[in-house]
This record gives C-alpha cells, structure tokens and sequence, in this order.
C-alpha cells in the first residue's frame, strides 16, 4: 500500500489530513498518512506552552506563541472554505480572535475530520533519506516517551513543519554585558513582565509590531524599536517611539545610529525566524529567507529534486489556513494521480516565472495579489471548495489602511465572511482595554 509522512500536525499538516479525509469521504482510494508531531497536541504554533528553551524531553520548544496573543489580521481572510467560523461557534464571532479562539477553530475542523488517529504525538523525525533503488524514503522517527527510534518507509514524504520556530539572533555589541533581560520574540511569553519598564524592541515587522503592542496595552512604561531599513510609520501612542538602529549597548544605555540615547530595562528581538530542517539531508532542503517565492519548489510546493517530496507554508505569508489547504489539496491531487506533473525543466520554469515576479513586488499591495494569484490558481486545479479570492484581497487592503489610521485600535473593526456574506459583530470591549483574551471573555455577548 502507498504510504505518505506528513511532517509536522500544525496549520498545515492538518490541512494536508484534511485534504486526504475529504478525498476519502468522497469514495477516493486514499493511501496510509502518517503523520509525526513532536509536541504533545495538534495545532502547531498555535498551541501555547508556557515552556522556553527546551521541553520536558529536551527538545526545542516550537512554540512562538505568547499570552494575550490576538489575531493581527482579519480572521475573514484565513477562514476555511469547507468550515466557516459560524459553523464551528454556531453564531458569528468578530474579525480578530485571540489565539485560543483561532486554536479552537483550527482543531474543531480536524475533530470532525476524524484524522486524530493518523497522528503521532510526542514523536519528532529525526532523519529522512530517499532510497534511490527502491524509489522510497527511510523516515526515522523518535517517540521521546518510549525513548524509541524507528525507521520506516514511504513512498511520499510532505514537510509542513512551519518556519516560525527557530530564531534569527542577531549580535550587538554590549549585548553580553548588558544589565537587564534579553530575549527573542521566540521567548517571549507574558507582556505583564515588561510591566513599568523601558523595553527595546529590534525589529520592523509584525511580532515588533505586535509585541511592541501588547507591551505597551499591558502597562509598559515606554517602548521604543529599533529598524534597520525604515520605521514601521504608524501613529503610535506617546510613549510608543521609533528610532535608526541600535548600534550598541553600554551598562543599560542603548546607542542608535543617529546619535540618540535611551536607557531600557529588557531588550526583546523581534529579527525573525530560519527554516530550519536539521532532519533533511542537502538534497532535500529548502534553502530560503522568508519570502512570497521560495525557490526550487513547483506551484510552491513541489520540490523540483525530487517531486515526490513537498512542502507546504513555506511562504511569506498574507494568506494562511486557506493558503495551506490550497497548498494540501494540490498536492493530494498529485499523490492521488489527478494531477500530472510536468517535466523537470517545464516545472523550473514555471517557478523561475513566479520568482521573477515575485522579485518586482514593490509593497504589501501587491505582495497581497500575488499571493492570491497564487491560490486561485492552485484552488482551480482541485475539488477544493472555490471562493472570492479577489474579495480576500479587498479585505486586505482594508486592513492595511484601518492599521495606518489606528495602529492600537485596528481590532476594533469588523468584515463580513468572505464564505457566508454575514457580517461579523464588533467585539464586546475595545482591544486596548480588553486584558483577557480568553475563549470564554471573546465570545462572551457583551
């Protein structure tokens, strides 16, 4: 029987569950999915754990995710096709829910799936090799409870571990003799530390942003970040500050490039985050920075060495959950021999075609566009249910400029479901002031 490994049981491994169940569902043959999570529960990054560093089994912790962690863009533009908001909460729920909610969610779909089964928990890969003469790859797994290690074979392989879990850290001079507390967006749990203090935040883009935030909503007695090329450029509140970046530190006094001083008590870099497969030999590993395009993977997830290992959410991304499933169905119809693939030098083709435009994308406009072009064209290519990718978009823009009118009052707005047309209600309590990001306060009818 055939036998794929999927990677990871976040966003996009789950999706690609999805994908084979809804296959199944519909009389399709389906081969024997494996899929191996190193933590203890689906949901991938959004699955909190207070832990840093290492686990109980000493592995790195994946999760990025921090308390009082609230949707940054509107749920309307991640919405599955296939499970609406309403249908999961039974009413319609307002446009940015905090992580528990979106967890719930994510979950409440592949529960009804019924795919919990084809998931391995507490069992990281360690090492995948692709065996030329019996065309199969050697996946060796741990199951950290037992202290187990196996090696099995597949005949397809899908990587959907993620690339927001292992940090880039950079070094300034000073940072080891520094007096207070420095920590990577990685690590970063709980802003009510940062409570009454000067925080220094590195970084220009959305975890700056939003930790920057969340600091200053939970009583910080000033933020100030540090950017290399420009400032973010939102009217922030006035002991929110932007300035050139930080070039030194000396005892608890931070040096920016343009001659100013300013005294911080922690420093939290926001300098993003590697994909990361130390489980990959060389000729399997995607090498790339955190861009619309990753090179050498046709429609973006097929890897053009090897066209029977793929990748799913390596992007930058504007799009999400349904970004993934676009990704997960494409690549089912692929295993599942409804989609031909091409030769090799036809599919290097068609992904240089997509990087080179990907090349000339100027701001966050048309990074949207792109990146919508790009699922509407895998969407088409499947039985994935279609939708207003183009309304998605719209909803995007919309949100860009709500952002630049009110960068601390943003999630107070409120969209209409691209899938069902209602809208959604504006939350109960204004953002700024809503201190509990609970499931129960969030859906709570004010």
């Amino acid at each position: 029987m055939t036998r794929v490994a999927v990677i990871g049981a976040g966003p996009s491994g789950l999706a690609a569950l999805r994908a084979f169940q809804s296959a199944k569902k519909k009389g399709a043959k389906i081969p024997e999915v494996v899929c191996f999570e190193k933590q203890d529960d689906w949901g991938g990054l959004w699955k909190y754990t207070w832990r840093t560093g290492l686990d109980e089994y000493g592995e790195p912790v994946h999760c990025s995710m921090y308390r009082y962690l609230w949707s940054n863009g509107p749920k309307e533009c991640l919405e599955f096709a296939d499970y609406t908001f309403e249908e999961h909460f039974g009413k319609p729920i307002a446009s940015y829910p905090p992580r528990a909610v979106l967890w719930d969610y994510i979950v409440g779909r592949v529960k009804k799936a019924g795919v919990r089964k084809w998931i391995r928990f507490n069992t990281p890969v360690r090492m995948v090799n692709y065996d030329k003469k019996k065309k199969k790859f050697l996946v060796t797994s741990h199951n950290r409870p037992k202290d187990i290690m196996t090696t099995e074979e597949f005949d397809y392989v899908i990587c959907a571990s993620g690339h927001f879990s292992t940090p880039q850290v950079p070094f300034f001079p000073g940072l080891d003799t520094f007096n207070g507390r420095v920590l990577h967006a990685h690590d970063f749990r709980d802003a009510l530390e940062f409570k009454g203090k000067d925080i220094l935040i590195v970084g220009r883009s959305y975890s700056a942003e939003d930790i920057g935030s969340q600091c200053w909503k939970y009583g910080a007695k000033s933020v100030t970040t540090t950017y290399r090329s420009k400032p973010m450029g939102f009217k922030w509140p006035k002991n929110f500050e932007e300035r050139p970046l930080l070039q030194k530190v000396e005892g608890k006094t931070a040096y920016f490039k343009d001659g100013s001083t300013k005294d911080v008590d922690a420093i939290i870099l926001c300098t993003g985050y590697q994909h990361y497969f130390p489980y990959l030999p060389e000729d399997l590993r995607l090498k790339t920075a955190n861009r619309m395009w990753p090179p050498n993977l046709y429609k973006g997830v097929v890897w053009q060495d090897n066209p029977k290992f793929f990748y799913i959410g390596m992007q930058d991304q504007f799009y999400t959950f349904n970004m993934f499933d676009a990704q997960a169905w494409y690549v089912r119809d692929i295993i599942l021999g409804r989609i031909k693939l091409p030769k090799a030098d036809a599919m290097k083709k068609d992904w240089k075609k997509w990087l080179k435009r990907e090349e000339k994308l100027a701001d966050a406009e048309q990074m949207i566009w792109f990146q919508g072009d790009y699922v509407k064209e895998l969407i088409e290519a499947t039985d994935y249910p279609t939708f207003d990718i183009e309304a998605v978009n719209k909803t995007f823009m919309v949100w860009e400029h709500h952002k630049m009118d009110d960068i601390m009052g943003f999630r107070n707005n409120s969209y209409a479901s691209l899938m069902t047309g209602t809208m959604s209600p504006k939350h109960h309590t204004p953002w700024k002031d809503e201190l509990d990001d609970s499931m129960e306060a969030y859906l709570r009818n004010a």
